[in-house]
């Protein structure tokens, strides 16, 4: 039996200007799965964040999300979609002037009519829920990087959101803050039954949390199957990727218009 999508993507595509950065993507994702969007910076896996986030509209195809036209929203319906929407920025993303407590009540206050005792119960239990219970007060200047990726963590989660977007939630965090933040990534998605798309460079990680890998290169979705499927392949371009090699598809060198030679007037002398 076929699981209906949560998240569709039909024949989109996106450019800046003249630059393609999407061409003609086509994505299914059945509800309450993580996916990880892999590939090269530059390949098109933060726009296609924007694209599901209505931050940027393609320039044609569809993009649903619950059966709702994302790319057709107004202004009112965005903001009532993304209630029930939370995002992972990279490097958290945090307010600086605000305390750890105000941060992770920042999106029930905007979004909601709560109490304020009810908010105060809703944050406790999300810092308790990332093992952060007792840092309510603190500063975010006082927070190390794990722990500040950690309240921003427990922000997105704040209105238990049916759609999570993690836009490189390992960048810049060393082993143990990396274990952490993938465990709780794991244990959240699967206590809130949420549907995610994870953009990464981590394959370790992303291998063992996600039901899918997509690996992009050039705009298009290259490769796509369960985490055994992608150590198991044969493409050139996943297992170079998989493996961090150098030798492969994607070329160490610049694909330079001129020749060292004549980068140095050689030709020219020759020529003579």
């Amino acid at each position: 039996m076929t699981e209906e999508p949560y998240i569709q993507l039909n024949n989109v595509a996106f450019a800046y200007g003249d630059r393609p950065i999407l061409k003609d993507i086509d994505l299914s994702i059945p509800k309450g799965k993580l996916v990880a969007i892999m590939g090269g910076s530059g390949c098109g896996k933060t726009t296609l964040l924007r694209l599901l986030s209505g931050q940027q509209r393609p320039q044609h195809g569809e993009v649903l999300v619950g059966g709702e036209r994302v790319d057709q929203m107004n202004t009112k319906a965005l903001y009532r979609f993304r209630r029930k929407m939370g995002m992972l920025f990279q490097f958290g993303a945090l307010f600086t002037d605000l305390s750890v407590f105000d941060n992770v009540a920042f999106p029930l206050r905007e979004n909601t009519d709560l109490p304020e005792s009810v908010i105060r119960d809703l944050v406790m239990m999300k810092l308790s829920a990332v093992g952060l219970r007792g840092t309510q007060d603190m500063k975010t200047s006082e927070l190390s990087g794990g722990m500040a990726r950690r309240v921003a963590l427990a922000r997105a989660v704040a209105l238990d959101p049916a759609l999570m977007l993690y836009d490189e939630p390992f960048t810049g965090l060393d082993p143990i803050s990396l274990g952490v933040i993938a465990h709780l990534i794991k244990k959240l998605n699967a206590a809130l039954g949420t549907t995610a798309i994870m953009v990464t460079h981590d394959i370790h990680h992303s291998l063992a949390l996600a039901d899918k890998v997509c690996f992009m290169a050039h705009g298009e979705i290259v490769a796509s199957g369960t985490p055994q499927e992608v150590l198991d392949s044969t493409d050139p371009w996943v297992r170079q990727f998989v493996r961090g090699a150098a030798d492969g598809p994607v070329q160490f060198a610049f694909p330079a218009k001129t020749t060292i030679a004549q980068d140095f007037g050689m030709e020219q002398q020759h020529g003579r």
